[in-house]
């Protein structure tokens, strides 16, 4: 059964192959925007109705009725039929961030290059350069994203990943309830990219293999997938299953420090009490500096929880390119037990995105006044911009614009093929912006799709802590940045972290549970965050600039 998000790149992909046949654009255009509204839509697809999908903006009968096709068989005729008239390898360097319909074109017809392999040796030998359009920067452009992509294929998003690793540990557990399952390896360690799902037992491998269509495992010659995910059993026998279970669950850099006694382990917190330590959460198993501060007799940090959240920053609504109107985010933000809600629609600049013009923006504050009206004192909405940050490092609203939202969110998103020096300076000069309180996204990476543009990250957290300014961690599971290993020296400088969902829906705002994850791996305490401010701190916050 397809999710929403597989459904909505059978949209995006069926709009690319159209494109590359130079089919009519007007229904190209409306095969891209379903996707765009399909891709943002947190209910589930295949127990709505035809009448509620068409509803849905961007969609309407015709495409409801091929969605209803993707529910029902699994795949799309018309999508189909584009794709056998396309080379597989056509197809996959479409999936390649930045290269668009138009350039794969002109690779397959005019280079006649059908693989992404060719066109990486195309790349090496310069070939590129001799077409119209391709220089020498766009030819190395091409080539980084092609290594990137290369280097990504067989890694997943643990966002992805984590509730069918723990559906199958309890499927297994409940086939086998006198023996012993546990996820380990990168998926216990919660990496924001996983290699596939790693499972501990001390039941015999080949007894699992032998039930594997009873489990749903498929064994492809000897090499095991749970949901097209790959699988992978460790076997361990009883007595020495926790010490095992310790030794797959930390980094090469923390197990290096760690020397078990031999025994007979009953339980993980038996094995750090055999080694005069308290017991430390598997996600922060990472560096040697850890175990200092998990000695018998510390006070050991207090990472971060999803329920010290108190409020959701960094949202987007139907004003730019969110999928629900401001009311309907902010009810439920409310309805959820949060206490306050920071809509940061995106400024103008972002014609892509539906930014907002100046009419818009006070034309939303209107609707702010008359949401806290109705809310009285039991939440509230603040008024904010998700404003971008130009290649110069200036923002693109006005200053009178500015000083009148209660913050602003800086954030690129354009122009993301600068060296270092130059994005550095870019993002600093951005921070020492009086009107900047928040620095978004700051390296704009998409995990598995598109590395992060190259900065000096002690030069951008050093001028956050001059002037002030937060860093973001984006929750959202496809950006996680900034990366966790910077949190440490961002509490070093005592530069708050503020883990923002970068909602586009409703729902997507539970996506903090996926910044929290990734910001206790970095050592993030309640202390050192922004959003776990009342709404009362947040407020004395806002006063302090």
């Amino acid at each position: 059964m397809l999710n929403n998000k597989q459904i909505a790149n059978q949209f995006d992909l069926l709009a690319k192959l159209m494109e590359l046949h130079d089919e009519n654009p007007f229904k190209i255009r409306s095969y891209a925007n379903a996707y765009l509204s399909l891709r943002k839509l947190e209910g589930d697809l295949s127990t709505m109705g035809k009448e509620a999908i068409a509803s849905i903006p961007g969609v309407g009968n015709a495409i409801a009725d091929k969605i209803e096709e993707l529910v029902t068989n699994g795949q799309m005729a018309l999508l189909q039929k584009y794709k056998e008239m396309t080379p597989s390898g056509i197809q996959e360097m479409l999936s390649i961030k930045g290269l668009g319909p138009k350039k794969v074109k002109q690779i397959w017809k005019e280079m006649d290059i059908t693989t992404i392999g060719e066109l990486l040796y195309a790349c090496n030998e310069n070939r590129l350069m001799s077409y119209k359009g391709f220089g020498e920067k766009l030819q190395d452009e091409i080539k980084s994203k092609i290594e990137y992509f290369m280097d990504a294929r067989g890694k997943f998003l643990y966002a992805h990943v984590i509730h069918h690793g723990e559906s199958l540990v309890e499927k297994l557990a409940n086939t086998y309830p006198d023996y012993k399952f546990s996820l380990c390896g990168e998926l216990r360690r919660k990496m924001p990219e996983v290699g596939g799902i790693e499972i501990l037992t001390n039941v015999e491998i080949n007894d699992i293999q032998a039930a594997s269509l009873d489990l749903n495992i498929i064994d492809e010659n000897g090499l095991l997938f749970y949901q097209n995910i790959p699988t992978s059993f460790y076997h361990s026998d009883s007595n020495s299953f926790y010490t095992q279970l310790f030794n797959l669950s930390g980094s090469d850099d923390f197990l290096h420090e760690i020397h078990i006694p031999e025994g007979n382990y009953q339980s993980e917190e038996g094995v750090f009490t055999a080694l005069n330590l308290q017991f430390i959460p598997a996600e922060f198993r990472e560096t040697k500096e850890v175990i200092s501060l998990y000695q018998n007799g510390l006070t050991p940090p207090q990472l971060i929880e999803v329920a010290d959240i108190k409020g959701i920053i960094h949202n987007h609504s139907t004003y730019s390119d969110g999928l629900h109107s401001l009311e309907q985010m902010s009810d439920y933000v409310k309805a959820s037990g949060y206490e306050y809600f920071v809509i940061s629609d995106h400024s103008k600049s972002a014609g892509y995105a539906g930014g907002l013009q100046e009419e818009r923006v006070v034309m939303q504050w209107r609707e702010i006044d008359q949401l806290n009206h109705k809310y009285l004192d039991t939440f509230k909405v603040y008024k904010s911009i998700e404003s971008d940050i130009l290649s110069d490092g200036s923002l693109d609203c006005s200053e009178d614009l500015l000083k009148e939202f209660d913050l602003v969110i800086a954030s690129v998103h354009s122009v993301l093929n600068m060296d270092i020096d130059r994005a550095t300076s870019r993002l600093i000069k951005a921070i020492e912006n009086p009107y900047t309180r928040i620095l978004g996204h700051p390296t704009g990476r998409l995990l598995l799709a598109r590395a992060g543009y190259p900065i000096d990250y002690k030069k951008v957290i050093d001028a956050c802590a001059a002037n002030g300014v937060v860093m973001e961690l984006n929750a959202n599971p496809q950006r996680l940045d900034i990366d966790w290993t910077w949190i440490s020296y961002c509490i070093e400088k005592d530069v708050l972290i503020s883990i923002n969902p970068d909602a586009h829906s409703k729902e997507s705002i539970h996506y903090v549970k996926y910044g929290v994850i990734a910001a206790r791996k970095g050592g993030l305490t309640q202390k050192a965050c922004l959003c776990t401010k009342s709404r009362h701190e947040f407020d004395a916050w806002l006063s302090q600039k």
